[in-house]
Protein backbone atom coordinates (compact mmCIF):
# COMPACT_ATOMS: atom_id res chain seq x y z
CA UNK A 1 0.00 0.00 0.00
CA UNK A 2 1.33 3.48 -0.81
CA UNK A 3 2.10 5.79 2.06
CA UNK A 4 0.57 9.14 2.86
CA UNK A 5 1.56 12.03 0.60
CA UNK A 6 4.67 14.00 1.41
CA UNK A 7 3.58 17.57 2.11
CA UNK A 8 5.99 20.46 1.62
CA UNK A 9 5.34 23.89 3.17
CA UNK A 10 6.34 26.09 0.25
CA UNK A 11 6.33 29.27 2.33
CA UNK A 12 9.44 27.88 4.06
CA UNK A 13 12.44 28.84 1.86
CA UNK A 14 14.38 25.86 3.17
CA UNK A 15 11.67 23.51 1.90
CA UNK A 16 10.87 25.19 -1.43
CA UNK A 17 13.64 23.66 -3.55
CA UNK A 18 13.23 20.26 -1.90
CA UNK A 19 9.49 20.33 -2.56
CA UNK A 20 9.91 21.24 -6.23
CA UNK A 21 12.55 18.52 -6.68
CA UNK A 22 10.42 15.86 -4.98
CA UNK A 23 7.33 16.82 -6.98
CA UNK A 24 9.20 16.87 -10.31
CA UNK A 25 10.72 13.45 -9.53
CA UNK A 26 7.24 12.09 -8.71
CA UNK A 27 5.92 13.36 -12.05
CA UNK A 28 8.79 11.64 -13.87
CA UNK A 29 7.85 8.38 -12.14
CA UNK A 30 4.26 8.72 -13.36
CA UNK A 31 2.90 9.66 -9.93
CA UNK A 32 0.43 12.44 -9.13
CA UNK A 33 1.20 15.75 -7.41
CA UNK A 34 -1.05 18.25 -5.62
CA UNK A 35 0.00 21.56 -7.19
CA UNK A 36 -1.17 25.03 -6.17
CA UNK A 37 -2.28 27.47 -8.84
CA UNK A 38 -3.75 30.95 -8.52
CA UNK A 39 -7.23 29.46 -9.08
CA UNK A 40 -7.54 26.13 -7.22
CA UNK A 41 -5.17 23.28 -6.40
CA UNK A 42 -4.49 21.03 -9.39
CA UNK A 43 -3.82 17.29 -9.62
CA UNK A 44 -0.74 17.32 -11.81
CA UNK A 45 0.55 14.48 -13.97
CA UNK A 46 2.89 14.11 -16.93
CA UNK A 47 0.75 15.23 -19.88
CA UNK A 48 2.73 13.03 -22.28
CA UNK A 49 2.06 9.78 -20.41
CA UNK A 50 -1.17 7.91 -21.02
CA UNK A 51 -0.55 5.85 -17.90
CA UNK A 52 -0.14 8.95 -15.73
CA UNK A 53 -3.25 10.54 -17.23
CA UNK A 54 -5.18 7.33 -16.57
CA UNK A 55 -4.10 7.74 -12.96
CA UNK A 56 -5.80 11.15 -12.85
CA UNK A 57 -9.07 9.75 -14.15
CA UNK A 58 -8.92 6.79 -11.76
CA UNK A 59 -8.04 8.92 -8.74
CA UNK A 60 -10.76 11.48 -9.44
CA UNK A 61 -13.34 8.93 -10.71
CA UNK A 62 -13.60 11.35 -13.63
CA UNK A 63 -15.59 10.54 -16.80
CA UNK A 64 -13.04 9.79 -19.53
CA UNK A 65 -14.90 11.87 -22.10
CA UNK A 66 -14.12 14.99 -20.04
CA UNK A 67 -10.85 16.55 -21.34
CA UNK A 68 -8.10 17.96 -19.15
CA UNK A 69 -6.34 21.33 -19.13
CA UNK A 70 -2.68 21.20 -20.11
CA UNK A 71 -0.47 23.60 -18.14
CA UNK A 72 2.83 24.87 -19.56
CA UNK A 73 5.45 27.29 -18.24
CA UNK A 74 5.41 29.94 -20.99
CA UNK A 75 3.32 31.35 -23.82
CA UNK A 76 5.87 30.15 -26.34
CA UNK A 77 5.82 26.60 -24.99
CA UNK A 78 2.02 26.48 -24.99
CA UNK A 79 1.87 27.76 -28.55
CA UNK A 80 3.98 24.77 -29.56
CA UNK A 81 1.12 22.48 -28.52
CA UNK A 82 -1.77 24.19 -30.32
CA UNK A 83 -2.55 26.28 -33.37
CA UNK A 84 -3.32 29.83 -32.28
CA UNK A 85 -5.56 31.96 -34.50
CA UNK A 86 -5.18 35.75 -34.11
CA UNK A 87 -7.83 36.05 -31.37
CA UNK A 88 -6.13 33.29 -29.38
CA UNK A 89 -2.80 35.09 -29.64
CA UNK A 90 -4.42 38.31 -28.49
CA UNK A 91 -5.88 36.63 -25.42
CA UNK A 92 -2.68 34.73 -24.60
CA UNK A 93 -0.65 37.94 -24.72
CA UNK A 94 -3.25 39.81 -22.63
CA UNK A 95 -3.92 37.24 -19.87
CA UNK A 96 -1.05 34.73 -19.72
CA UNK A 97 0.34 33.86 -17.28
CA UNK A 98 -3.03 33.87 -15.55
CA UNK A 99 -6.41 32.24 -14.93
CA UNK A 100 -7.46 31.82 -18.58
CA UNK A 101 -7.65 28.55 -20.54
CA UNK A 102 -7.78 28.61 -24.33
CA UNK A 103 -9.20 25.71 -26.35
CA UNK A 104 -7.51 25.67 -29.76
CA UNK A 105 -6.79 23.11 -32.51
CA UNK A 106 -4.17 20.65 -31.33
CA UNK A 107 -0.89 20.42 -33.22
CA UNK A 108 -0.20 16.94 -34.56
CA UNK A 109 3.36 17.26 -33.28
CA UNK A 110 2.23 17.91 -29.69
CA UNK A 111 3.62 15.22 -27.39
CA UNK A 112 0.41 15.02 -25.37
CA UNK A 113 -1.36 11.77 -24.49
CA UNK A 114 -4.61 11.33 -26.44
CA UNK A 115 -6.34 10.46 -23.19
CA UNK A 116 -5.63 13.97 -21.87
CA UNK A 117 -7.63 15.52 -24.72
CA UNK A 118 -10.38 12.87 -24.54
CA UNK A 119 -9.59 11.92 -28.12
CA UNK A 120 -10.51 15.36 -29.45
CA UNK A 121 -8.56 17.26 -32.11
CA UNK A 122 -8.52 20.29 -29.82
CA UNK A 123 -6.45 21.03 -26.73
CA UNK A 124 -7.16 23.14 -23.62
CA UNK A 125 -4.07 25.16 -22.68
CA UNK A 126 -3.14 27.42 -19.79
CA UNK A 127 -0.02 29.15 -18.51
CA UNK A 128 -0.51 29.50 -14.74
CA UNK A 129 0.72 32.55 -12.86
CA UNK A 130 1.37 30.87 -9.49
CA UNK A 131 5.13 30.82 -8.76
CA UNK A 132 5.03 27.29 -7.32
CA UNK A 133 3.21 25.88 -10.35
CA UNK A 134 5.61 27.64 -12.70
CA UNK A 135 8.64 26.41 -10.76
CA UNK A 136 7.35 22.84 -10.83
CA UNK A 137 6.57 22.80 -14.56
CA UNK A 138 9.95 24.37 -15.32
CA UNK A 139 11.80 21.82 -13.17
CA UNK A 140 9.83 18.95 -14.69
CA UNK A 141 10.65 20.19 -18.18
CA UNK A 142 7.38 19.12 -19.80
CA UNK A 143 3.74 20.26 -19.68
CA UNK A 144 1.44 18.77 -17.06
CA UNK A 145 -2.23 17.92 -17.11
CA UNK A 146 -3.80 19.36 -13.98
CA UNK A 147 -7.54 19.22 -13.29
CA UNK A 148 -8.72 20.25 -9.84
CA UNK A 149 -7.27 18.00 -7.12
CA UNK A 150 -10.54 16.59 -5.80
CA UNK A 151 -12.95 13.76 -6.48
CA UNK A 152 -14.82 14.43 -9.72
CA UNK A 153 -17.96 16.50 -9.20
CA UNK A 154 -17.04 17.36 -5.61
CA UNK A 155 -16.19 20.82 -4.29
CA UNK A 156 -12.90 22.09 -5.72
CA UNK A 157 -9.86 22.38 -3.41
CA UNK A 158 -8.49 25.77 -2.41
CA UNK A 159 -6.06 24.55 0.28
CA UNK A 160 -3.57 21.70 0.55
CA UNK A 161 -5.72 20.24 3.34
CA UNK A 162 -8.62 19.90 0.91
CA UNK A 163 -6.38 17.88 -1.42
CA UNK A 164 -5.22 15.60 1.37
CA UNK A 165 -8.79 15.08 2.62
CA UNK A 166 -10.18 14.21 -0.81
CA UNK A 167 -7.34 12.19 -2.31
CA UNK A 168 -5.11 11.04 0.57
CA UNK A 169 -2.48 8.48 -0.37
CA UNK A 170 -3.39 8.58 -4.06
CA UNK A 171 -1.13 11.64 -4.33
CA UNK A 172 2.64 11.27 -3.93
CA UNK A 173 3.45 14.89 -3.06
CA UNK A 174 1.41 17.95 -2.10
CA UNK A 175 2.98 21.38 -2.42
CA UNK A 176 1.32 23.51 0.26
CA UNK A 177 1.37 27.19 -0.71
CA UNK A 178 -1.56 28.23 1.47
CA UNK A 179 -5.04 29.19 0.26
CA UNK A 180 -5.39 29.97 -3.42
CA UNK A 181 -5.81 33.61 -4.34
CA UNK A 182 -8.69 33.50 -6.82
CA UNK A 183 -10.63 30.49 -5.57
CA UNK A 184 -12.58 29.58 -8.73
CA UNK A 185 -11.23 27.78 -11.77
CA UNK A 186 -9.87 29.44 -14.87
CA UNK A 187 -12.14 30.94 -17.49
CA UNK A 188 -12.24 28.77 -20.62
CA UNK A 189 -12.63 30.30 -24.09
CA UNK A 190 -13.06 28.16 -27.20
CA UNK A 191 -11.25 29.40 -30.30
CA UNK A 192 -11.60 26.50 -32.69
CA UNK A 193 -13.55 28.38 -35.37
CA UNK A 194 -14.24 32.00 -36.27
CA UNK A 195 -16.57 32.45 -33.28
CA UNK A 196 -14.95 32.86 -29.83
CA UNK A 197 -17.06 31.06 -27.23
CA UNK A 198 -17.22 31.26 -23.45
CA UNK A 199 -17.08 27.60 -22.43
CA UNK A 200 -16.69 28.21 -18.69
CA UNK A 201 -16.73 31.42 -16.69
CA UNK A 202 -13.92 31.78 -14.19
CA UNK A 203 -11.03 33.85 -12.92
CA UNK A 204 -10.98 36.30 -15.83
CA UNK A 205 -14.36 38.07 -16.15
CA UNK A 206 -16.22 37.98 -19.45
CA UNK A 207 -16.11 41.76 -19.90
CA UNK A 208 -12.30 41.81 -19.68
CA UNK A 209 -12.04 39.15 -22.40
CA UNK A 210 -14.57 40.89 -24.62
CA UNK A 211 -12.70 44.18 -24.20
CA UNK A 212 -9.44 42.52 -25.25
CA UNK A 213 -10.85 41.00 -28.45
CA UNK A 214 -13.31 43.77 -29.25
CA UNK A 215 -16.33 41.51 -29.69
CA UNK A 216 -18.81 39.54 -27.56
CA UNK A 217 -18.28 35.93 -26.57
CA UNK A 218 -20.83 33.45 -27.91
CA UNK A 219 -22.36 30.58 -25.97
CA UNK A 220 -20.93 27.05 -26.40
CA UNK A 221 -22.02 25.18 -29.51
CA UNK A 222 -24.17 22.09 -29.04
CA UNK A 223 -22.00 19.01 -28.44
CA UNK A 224 -22.61 15.39 -27.47
CA UNK A 225 -19.74 15.46 -24.96
CA UNK A 226 -17.83 18.20 -23.11
CA UNK A 227 -15.22 20.03 -25.21
CA UNK A 228 -13.63 21.54 -22.11
CA UNK A 229 -13.47 20.83 -18.36
CA UNK A 230 -16.26 22.02 -16.06
CA UNK A 231 -19.07 21.65 -18.63
CA UNK A 232 -20.89 18.77 -16.97
CA UNK A 233 -24.29 19.89 -15.70
CA UNK A 234 -23.74 18.56 -12.17
CA UNK A 235 -20.33 19.55 -10.87
CA UNK A 236 -18.57 21.14 -7.87
CA UNK A 237 -21.22 19.55 -5.64
CA UNK A 238 -21.27 19.05 -1.85
CA UNK A 239 -23.24 16.14 -0.42
CA UNK A 240 -25.92 18.54 0.83
CA UNK A 241 -28.69 19.81 -1.43
CA UNK A 242 -28.03 23.37 -2.63
CA UNK A 243 -30.94 25.85 -2.86
CA UNK A 244 -30.10 28.96 -4.86
CA UNK A 245 -31.25 32.59 -4.62
CA UNK A 246 -32.68 32.07 -1.14
CA UNK A 247 -34.48 35.18 0.09
CA UNK A 248 -35.39 33.37 3.32
CA UNK A 249 -33.77 30.61 5.35
CA UNK A 250 -35.92 27.63 6.26
CA UNK A 251 -35.60 25.92 9.67
CA UNK A 252 -32.62 23.58 9.79
CA UNK A 253 -30.93 24.86 6.61
CA UNK A 254 -27.34 26.07 6.53
CA UNK A 255 -26.82 29.52 5.03
CA UNK A 256 -24.24 30.64 2.50
CA UNK A 257 -24.65 34.41 2.65
CA UNK A 258 -23.31 37.30 0.61
CA UNK A 259 -23.15 40.84 1.93
CA UNK A 260 -25.58 42.49 4.30
CA UNK A 261 -28.35 42.30 5.41
CA UNK A 262 -28.73 38.54 5.75
CA UNK A 263 -31.83 36.80 4.35
CA UNK A 264 -34.92 36.59 6.55
CA UNK A 265 -34.76 33.70 8.99
CA UNK A 266 -30.96 33.67 9.08
CA UNK A 267 -31.04 33.43 12.86
CA UNK A 268 -32.47 29.89 12.60
CA UNK A 269 -29.78 28.59 10.24
CA UNK A 270 -27.91 25.49 11.37
CA UNK A 271 -24.68 27.24 10.36
CA UNK A 272 -23.83 30.43 8.50
CA UNK A 273 -20.88 31.56 6.42
CA UNK A 274 -20.85 34.95 4.74
CA UNK A 275 -18.72 34.89 1.58
CA UNK A 276 -18.13 38.64 1.89
CA UNK A 277 -19.81 40.90 4.40
CA UNK A 278 -18.77 43.91 2.30
CA UNK A 279 -20.20 42.42 -0.90
CA UNK A 280 -16.78 42.01 -2.56
CA UNK A 281 -17.03 39.45 -5.39
CA UNK A 282 -13.29 38.77 -5.39
CA UNK A 283 -13.38 37.85 -1.71
CA UNK A 284 -16.49 35.74 -2.31
CA UNK A 285 -14.87 33.81 -5.16
CA UNK A 286 -11.77 33.08 -3.09
CA UNK A 287 -13.89 31.72 -0.21
CA UNK A 288 -16.59 29.87 -2.20
CA UNK A 289 -15.29 26.31 -2.27
CA UNK A 290 -13.93 26.38 1.29
CA UNK A 291 -17.30 27.65 2.52
CA UNK A 292 -19.22 24.90 0.71
CA UNK A 293 -16.93 22.29 2.23
CA UNK A 294 -17.32 23.77 5.71
CA UNK A 295 -21.13 23.93 5.50
CA UNK A 296 -21.43 20.44 4.01
CA UNK A 297 -22.57 18.10 6.76
CA UNK A 298 -24.03 20.81 8.97
CA UNK A 299 -27.47 20.49 7.31
CA UNK A 300 -29.26 18.54 4.59
CA UNK A 301 -29.70 21.74 2.57
CA UNK A 302 -27.50 24.78 2.02
CA UNK A 303 -29.51 27.92 1.26
CA UNK A 304 -27.51 30.32 -0.91
CA UNK A 305 -28.29 34.02 -0.83
CA UNK A 306 -28.55 35.85 -4.20
CA UNK A 307 -25.19 36.86 -5.68
CA UNK A 308 -24.80 39.52 -8.41
CA UNK A 309 -24.14 38.03 -11.85
CA UNK A 310 -21.54 40.50 -13.09
CA UNK A 311 -17.73 40.26 -13.03
CA UNK A 312 -16.56 37.30 -10.93
CA UNK A 313 -20.20 36.84 -9.87
CA UNK A 314 -20.80 35.08 -13.20
CA UNK A 315 -18.23 32.43 -12.30
CA UNK A 316 -19.55 32.10 -8.74
CA UNK A 317 -23.12 31.62 -9.96
CA UNK A 318 -21.97 29.11 -12.60
CA UNK A 319 -20.32 26.95 -9.92
CA UNK A 320 -23.33 27.23 -7.62
CA UNK A 321 -25.77 26.34 -10.41
CA UNK A 322 -23.79 23.20 -11.19
CA UNK A 323 -23.55 22.36 -7.48
CA UNK A 324 -27.34 22.61 -7.26
CA UNK A 325 -28.06 20.56 -10.40
CA UNK A 326 -29.82 17.17 -10.13
CA UNK A 327 -27.36 14.31 -9.80
CA UNK A 328 -27.85 11.35 -12.02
Amino acid sequence: MPGLPEIFEMSNPARFDAGIAAAADSLRRGALVGMPTETVYGLAADASSGEAIAGIYSTKSRPRFNPLIIHDFSIEAAMGLGTFPPLARTLAEAFWPGPLTLVVPRRRSAAIADLATAGLDTIALRVPAHPVARALITAFGRPVAAPSANRSGHVSPTTAAHVATDLGDRVAVILDAGPTGIGVESTIVGLTDETPRLLRSGGVPRDAIEAAIGRPLAAPAEANAPVAPGMLRSHYAPAAHVRLNAETVRPGEALLAFGEPLPAGAEQAAATINLSRSGDLGEAAARLFSALRELDGTAATIAVAPIPDHGLGEAINDRLTRAAAPRG
